[in-house]
């Protein structure tokens, strides 16, 4: 596979899969036959991916993932690729799709309430709301919103001791965001098992906020960091 011809589509989709290690070998049997390369994590608390190969195929394999109504709602995002961009194809069995190393989250019906890319200026605004960059600290260090928290943490499972030491947080409004969507929802999940009732988190992330937001209002200062 070397033409303009391929895409890389990048999803996540929180949902209750007890049985969600029954996806793993008609999966790899699709994305073999389809010749789709990439890296699927599978968990019971949903799924999360990225996978390249012709636009027809990787349809294909998503698709597949919305067949199951738990799954139907699962959003991707596209971007061409000058050749294949993966070695291989894994499909992997995990125990979290994203690790906050919290065991009976539920982001499927517990996250916090989305905020829409064109409404999240509003709501930075509010002086009442407290604003918490959830990302890592290298990521932090290069861009962020003006005036958001750094918990300075070295990887995402730190999240849980940092708001154990910050319990004044608590009965505040809470504004979170991180790079595409996926750790906000944990994120919020999370306050909202520890108390907190007001969590709000950006829809779709950073990206999709530079995305939707025009230049003129944008708020985002610096870069963002995107794993390759």
């Amino acid at each position: 596979m070397h033409n303009s011809q391929i895409i890389a589509a990048a999803f996540y989709h929180f949902a209750t899969l007890p049985d969600f290690a029954d996806k793993k070998a008609p999966l790899e049997a699709l994305c073999a036959r389809r010749e789709v390369s990439g890296t699927i994590l599978l968990a019971a608390e949903g799924v999360n991916g990225t996978i390249a190969g012709k636009p027809e195929d990787v349809r294909a394999v998503l698709d597949f993932l919305r067949a199951d109504s738990r799954l139907a709602a699962l959003e991707h995002k596209e971007s061409p690729a000058a050749c294949q961009p993966f070695h291989r194809m894994k499909v992997r069995l995990k125990r979290e799709i994203v690790t906050l190393g919290v065991p009976d989250l539920d982001p499927a019906s517990h996250a916090g309430t989305y905020v829409e890319p064109s409404d999240w200026n509003a709501l930075i605004d509010d002086p009442d709301v407290v604003l918490v960059d959830t990302r890592n600290d290298y990521e932090v260090a290069i861009g962020s919103f003006p005036g958001a928290i750094n918990p300075a943490t070295r990887r995402f499972s730190e999240l849980p001791q940092w708001i154990e030491r910050h319990r004044e947080l608590r009965g505040k409004k809470i504004a979170m965001f991180c790079t595409g969507g996926i750790r906000c929802e944990k994120s919020t999940a999370l306050l909202r098992s520890r108390g907190f009732d007001e969590v709000f988190h950006l829809k779709g992330g950073i990206l999709k906020y530079l995305e939707v937001v025009p230049a003129q209002e944008n708020r985002w200062q610096g870069e963002c960091f995107v794993f390759d």
